[in-house]
This record gives structure tokens, sequence and C-alpha cells, in this order.
């Protein structure tokens, strides 16, 4: 079996530094490489300067910013990655929604199983942007808690996984027709659930990592029909890159494309939503909105460790340490480090001009504020 492609995405706001490679047809900042590189050990990766992302799973970035060019309300978007575990459409939403509104725009990213809100949490930081609001809420809550709150909600739902057959051995062993049953059910539910979140003439953007057309296709038309939705013609002009036109919507599939399997399709909401009172996002408890303030402790102002990796970060309000790789790697082992250059108190690490985080400088010493699940294990 061919070995998987690697792909990543630059961010567009931190510089657009990263590995080279070859441009992915459908996403402006993807890049397909030779090889794969070391990524742990690439300080800009851990600076937010790029996402590691299979550029299958960008198409779903593309659809969604065909669709962000057709909304009329360019200001004050308000998006909804529904399940947004590890981040990696997210932060593509993200960089396209900041290049449209600029910083008038809301993108709430959710994940609904608690073990899997760490990596989002992480890759959220990573990227810096400020108005990525984090939650963890069932789509029954959402839909109940915002009726007609959104103007484009992303699906890409959990799957039978047969897209990933070619790297993932457990979703080779884990796959049956009657996962795939299942998996169509509770996807319907997904749906029906949270579809009341939607305003009428929103955009419900569907996709999995499959081939199965129950979990597809199917899927999309049953929503349509039993929801009341006018389902979005797919894209036509992939073709010579192994982009697969189905029914509905688009199909990639491993060994045609430089990536893994994704489908993705869209459909616009024509049935009425129910009114909101009050827009106010507290009512699905973030846990995390915007940057971290410093916390005060003591004597000391401590700023979070956060705060160094947003776009919004200002390199004046702090002094920083442009460091060499090897002390860069020193930093993101979570060593103490020794600066003699630098002023006492606290100090940014920066790599190639990015930030990496904060230490503090105590003359002999540095403490390092890197969190320590984000510390590389290996040694370096």
């Amino acid at each position: 079996m061919e070995g998987a492609s690697v792909s990543i995405r630059l961010n567009p706001f931190k510089g657009l530094d990263g590995p080279d490679g070859t441009p992915v047809p459908w996403s402006p900042y993807g890049r397909i490489l030779d090889s794969r590189p070391s990524f742990i050990t690439d300080p800009l990766l851990h600076a937010g300067c790029y996402y590691v992302q299979d550029s299958s799973a960008m198409f779903v970035g593309h659809v969604f910013r065909r669709e962000l060019a057709r909304c009329g309300n360019r200001e004050g978007l308000r998006v909804l990655d529904l399940c947004a575990s590890p981040g990696g459409k997210t932060t593509d939403l993200a960089a396209s929604l900041r290049e449209t509104c600029g910083d008038s725009f809301t993108l709430v990213s959710n994940e609904v199983m608690k073990n899997r809100t760490g990596a989002l949490l992480d890759n959220v930081a990573l990227w810096g942007d400020p108005a990525v609001t984090v939650t963890s809420a069932d789509p029954a809550v959402i839909g109940r808690s915002l009726p007609g709150y959104f103007d484009i909600i992303v699906a890409d739902v959990p799957c039978s996984g047969e897209g990933m057959f070619r790297k993932d051995e457990r979703a080779r062993q884990e796959w049956s027709p009657a996962v795939v049953e299942l998996c169509a059910a509770r996807q319907k539910r997904i749906l029906a659930d949270v579809w009341p979140a939607l305003r009428e003439g929103g955009v419900l953007l569907y996709s999995t990592c499959t081939y199965e057309d129950a979990e597809n296709d199917a899927n999309l038309a049953w929503a349509a029909r039993e929801l009341g939705g006018e389902i979005l013609p797919p894209e036509e002009g992939f073709a010579a890159w192994g982009v697969r036109v189905t029914e509905y919507g688009n199909l990639l599939k491993a060994g045609e494309v430089p990536g893994e399997g994704q489908w993705a399709g869209a459909l616009v909401k024509t049935a009425p939503a129910g009114s909101l009172r009050r827009y106010d996002l507290q009512v699905l408890r973030p846990i995390r909105s915007g940057v971290p303030a410093p916390v005060r402790k003591g004597n000391d102002l401590v700023p979070h460790p956060d705060s160094a990796l947003s776009i919004d970060f200002a390199k004046d309000d702090y002094p920083c340490a442009d460091v060499d790789l090897q002390t860069a790697l020193r930093f993101l082992h979570r060593d103490s480090l020794v600066l003699p250059d630098a002023p006492r108190g606290y100090v940014v690490i920066t790599y190639k001009g990015h930030p990496l985080g904060f230490v503090k400088n105590l003359g002999s010493r540095c403490n390092n504020l890197l969190p320590s699940g984000r510390r590389i294990l290996k040694d370096v």
C-alpha cells in the first residue's frame, strides 16, 4: 500500500514561515512536502507558523472559502466548527475568516469529547487567533441555546473512517457494515441536534473521511429533505487533481489525490430558524475565549504563556531574546536557560523573530514558563 503524503498549511498571520513544498491546488497556504521532516524539533511549528494537516482535509477549507465569498454579511460573521479536535479545520477557518472579515467575526470551535479538548486547546493557542472561542458542548445544547445564531456551521462528523485506511491500522480493523450503519444514524442525530443553531439562509458544510454513500451523499440529502435545506452544487474544477464529483458533493480518495480520504458537501438552510433573545456564548460555558489575561501573583503580574503566541502580541510589551536553534529546543524541552544579555524579569523567547513563550530571567538562570503539556519529550 502506497504511503501517505505529508502536508502542512502555513499561517498567513505569522509570516508564512515553514517548510517548502508543492502548493495544494485547493488551499492557498497548503504545501505538500517531499518527505516528512522532524516536525517536533522545528521551533516554527511550536510558534504556530504552520499546522500539519492532510491535504485532502484542506478541501473542507476550500468549500468554506467558497461559501464565505457568497455571504452577504461580511462583518460580524458567526461560524461554528462543530466537531473540531484536533484543530486543523478550526485554524483553516480562522485564517480565512480573518482575511475576509478582519477582526469582525466569531468562530466557535467545539469538541464534545472532553478527552479530545486538550489537543484542540493547544493548537488554537499555537495558531494564535484571539477571535476563536473553544467550547465542549453537546450539539443538542448548542441547538437549544443559540437558535438562529450561526451563519455557517462546519460539521466534520465522526465516521466509519474508510478514508484513513492507508495510514490508520485501527480504522481498518474496526470497520464493518454495522459500523457504517451506526455512524450514519449518529451523523443524522448530530445534524438534527445542531440544526436549530443555523440561521435561515445559513450554510451547513458537511464532511466525513469515509467513502460510504450512506454517510455522505445520502445523509446530506436526508438533511435537505427532513431538516429543510437546498443542496449546493459540488465543485467541478479539480478533476485534473483527482477530486471526484459525486451526486451532492466532492470525494477525494487516497491514491487518486496526494492525501487521504475526504468527502464534503454543503446546503443552504431554507427552514425558518427560531429567534434568539440574547446572543451570548457564555451559555455554552467556554473553556477558552480569546487570549487569557496576566495573573497577579504577589508583586508579579505574570503573563499567560499563550499571550506570546497570539497574532496580536505586541513585542514592545516585553523584552525579547531571539535565540539559536539549540537554545530554542532547550526552551521547548522546558529546560532552564541562562540569558546573560537579557534584562531581568519576564522575557519572550523568539526563534527567527517568532515568539515561542516566556521565561522569567533571574540573572543566574531563567524559570521556564512553557506549559508542561507542550514540552518536547524527546532528548534535544
